[in-house]
């Protein structure tokens, strides 16, 4: 049983336009809702690929009644803690081309009960969880310390913890020593203050918050594929795919396969790679089912190539 934690979700909304132009009057030909958030999408796509998981989340107002009432649509628990503030809507406009324009909101303000009573329903709800993921940006009202004090907690309870943020907060939490920190290119940058450019230098940065505190990390590395440094070693996956039509949340599609296949070693690494790249073939946030997955396109090597160039933007 794999538990999230998202302490800022949202509504998704995803509009599928013929094109873009500002200032003009636009009709979609697609237009969904869907229970979005890191976390929230973590247990979605843990729900679609057969586990059991409860989302913990922050919901007010009529936009947090509907959030919790989607996640049960999809076979999600939500364990939803009641605040005062409502529960932010996101906007994705989508090109036929594939590019994605987004519009997030900032979301609620959590309250210092509000945020106490959010650690206490994790650690009830916890209990006898193979992983915790905690995903997403802290909102308002929380301080970078906040995960950092989740993972003692967790820690504490003899739980495992997988890692999804960045900035401060991701700096804070390293030195509990959180079980799997999960970057992509740019909040792995931001973490160790430098460019990278290859998959060589992403490795030594991999290694460099190993050091700092993190016992392995899983960086997403955009189209190029994703870097694994654990303590039985450093390993590289990539998969064939054809066209990209929607990268929302295909970053949580792969930790919820990366965790639900165990989350250590090679064999997660290629469960990662196979739901991202499910993902990406997939409308606005849609969590891939195992009927959507293609082992077969994955290839996982020790053998890494460090001289490879990374995507300036890799998501």
């Amino acid at each position: 049983m794999i538990v999230t934690v998202t302490p800022n979700p949202s509504l998704d909304r995803t509009y599928e336009l013929p094109g873009l132009v500002r200032g003009a009057v636009l009709r979609a030909a697609v237009d969904r809702v869907d229970p979005g958030g890191k976390g929230v999408n973590v247990s979605r796509a843990v729900a679609a690929a057969g586990h059991r998981t409860v989302a913990v989340a922050p919901l007010g107002g009529p936009e947090g009644a509907l959030l919790a009432r989607l996640l049960g649509d999809h076979g999600v628990e939500a364990a939803g803690v009641e605040i005062s503030g409502s529960t932010r809507v996101n906007i994705t406009l989508v090109e036929p081309d594939g590019t994605l324009t987004k519009v997030n909101a900032p979301g609620p303000e959590i309250a210092p009960a509000e945020a106490e009573r959010l650690l206490e329903t994790v650690r009830v709800r916890s209990a006898g969880a193979d992983w915790i993921a905690c995903c997403g940006s802290l909102p308002r009202g929380l301080p970078p310390s906040w995960y950092a004090e989740l993972v003692a907690r967790s820690h504490r309870a003899g739980v495992r913890v997988a890692l999804d943020t960045s900035g401060a907060a991701l700096s804070a939490a390293l030195g509990e020593q959180p079980d799997v920190v999960k970057p992509n290119t740019a909040e792995l940058a931001e973490a160790v203050g430098r460019p990278l450019p290859t998959v060589g230098d992403a490795l030594e940065a991999a290694r460099e918050l190993c050091g700092r505190g993190a016992r392995s990390v899983l960086a997403s590395l955009g189209a190029a594929g994703q870097l694994l440094v654990d303590p039985s070693g450093a390993f590289f996956a990539a998969a064939r795919v054809p066209a990209v039509r929607s990268d929302v949340g295909a970053g949580d599609a792969s930790l919820a396969g990366f965790l639900a296949a165990g989350g250590t070693g090679r064999a997660a690494l290629a469960a990662a790679v196979a739901h991202g790249a499910a993902a990406v073939r997939l409308p606005g946030s849609v969590m891939p089912s195992p009927a959507d997955l293609d082992p077969s396109a994955v290839t996982v090597s020790a053998d890494i190539p460090l001289d490879l160039v990374l995507a300036r933007h890799a998501p």
